[in-house]
């Protein structure tokens, strides 16, 4: 009886331990006036705000006329809603006028490149949440024209 304890014993020391699963957090509404969220200047020519969700992202840029985004990529899919002013895109081989009113979308991976024709509020729409955008490691955005 003693070695049946001692093997019962034995086999819980050498059973691996149960790891609880992290609870996934719950899922919360937000309601954010654009006035609350601090605009943050990235050139004389650009500024933007955001707010981030679990897996998405909008932005509200303000770009003065002649703001060159310089040709870049990322990994987020991208929705450009232009609200007022008119953006010009060069993508995917082609150029495209984006004005009030319009959207463009950018898949994943897609070099592209933008110039403000004239005052331009436009929102981005990025899924995943962009990364160098949040963690301000946007150089290509940071002190350009």
């Amino acid at each position: 009886m003693a070695t049946k304890k001692r093997a019962r014993k034995s086999a819980k020391a050498k059973a691996p331990k149960k790891t609880s699963k992290p609870r996934p957090r719950k899922a919360e509404c937000h309601h954010v006036p654009w006035s609350a969220v601090p605009i943050e200047p990235l050139n004389p020519y650009l500024d933007r705000h955001f707010i981030v969700g679990t897996n998405i992202m909008v932005a509200r840029v303000l770009m003065k006329k002649g703001c060159i985004v310089p040709l870049h990529k990322h990994l987020n899919e991208q929705f450009t809603y232009i609200l007022e002013g008119a953006l010009k895109f060069w993508i995917d081989g082609q150029e495209i006028v984006v004005r009030a009113g319009e959207v463009l979308t950018i898949p994943s991976n897609m070099p592209h490149k933008a110039e403000a024709l004239e005052d331009t509020i436009d929102l981005d729409v990025f899924n995943p949440p962009r990364k160098d955008w949040i963690d301000k490691t946007d150089q290509y955005l940071r002190g350009q024209k």
